[in-house]
């Protein structure tokens, strides 16, 4: 679980968010002082409201809350800190390795299609790198799995040549419709890789058991290896073949860095900031269940 740490220096009035004078202390007392077994008896039958789960209405609002506040503070171009990850340098290398051996570029986004977060991530990291190798004047290289993501990537790479100040320089054949079976599409990207021998290997996205398959291949032919996914059962794959891995959730961090997109970048501050309120009121509730004070941790009952 990646957690971007919040540096008070940056966020001045967050202190009073998240260190309130009195409304925080309020609510921590409503919530020892007001379980929710003391609605267990109410007949909710001809009711249209589930008194038994108000807990839950009261953390999804102010979660919310705290999301939106992030999002509308980026929106207003407010400065929102989020921690340098290693794998970001390495992509700006592998590019950099490429272009000095005069090679190309094989980005890899993964087997699943549009209705996957992890594929909405890596189109973003498409972008980024797209306009990177622009400015190098680097040839990238983009098989795709599923039929619907070829036009997302199309657009996406083409996007970033434009920001670059080379639209000329976009070949939409760059962009390969491969298969949708998933060995068949593996067996066509090392064929590329044993073809082109690109110079740097970039897999960003959702992967399974072909994982190993291409990050094995592309270790075969000398290239820098840069890799991330959300799937943890691929990661030990990723990480014994690859030069760098992004683990899990740095996945989505890594597109909402690169892209400084407001919604990405308050989304994850916010959703940051909620685990850092979660670890708080497990710490909050061991103690106090230790030291035999119940009604804390039966406001979190749920049936």
């Amino acid at each position: 679980m990646s957690l971007n740490v919040v540096k008070f220096p940056v966020f001045p009035h967050l202190k009073k968010i998240i260190f309130p004078p009195r409304w925080l202390i309020l609510f921590f007392l409503f919530l020892i002082l007001n379980p929710v077994s003391s609605y267990a008896q109410e007949d909710l039958s001809s009711s249209w409201f589930n008194y038994h789960r108000v807990n839950m209405l009261v953390f999804l609002i102010f979660f919310f809350a705290v999301i939106v506040i992030f999002i509308e503070r980026a929106k207003v171009g407010k400065s929102l800190f989020i921690r340098r990850i290693a794998g970001l340098d390495a992509i700006e290398e592998a590019v950099g390795r490429a272009t000095e051996m005069g090679k190309p570029v094989l980005y890899i986004s993964g087997i699943e299609d549009v209705d996957n977060i992890q594929t909405v991530a890596s189109m973003i990291i498409l972008g980024n790198v797209a306009k990177m190798v622009a400015g190098y004047e680097t040839p990238l290289y983009v098989p795709v799995c599923m039929p619907f993501v070829v036009p997302i990537a199309e657009e996406r790479v083409k996007e970033g040549y434009a920001a670059a100040g080379k639209p000329e320089a976009y070949n939409r054949d760059n962009v390969r419709y491969i298969s949708s079976e998933q060995f068949a599409y593996a067996a066509g990207v090392n064929g590329i890789m044993m073809r082109e021998k690109p110079a740097a290997n970039l897999m960003f996205g959702s992967f399974y058991a072909e994982s190993l398959l291409m990050a094995e291949t592309g270790l075969a032919t000398g290239a820098i290896q840069v890799a991330g996914t959300a799937n943890i059962h691929q990661l030990p794959f990723f990480i014994v073949a690859c030069d760098y891995t992004i683990i899990g959730e740095e996945l989505f961090a890594t597109s909402a860095y690169l892209s400084k997109e407001p919604k990405l970048l308050g989304s994850l501050k916010g959703s940051d900031l909620a685990k850092a309120i979660i670890m708080i009121i497990l710490a909050v509730g061991a103690l106090l269940d230790t030291l035999g004070i119940t009604h804390f941790a039966s406001w979190f009952y749920i049936e």
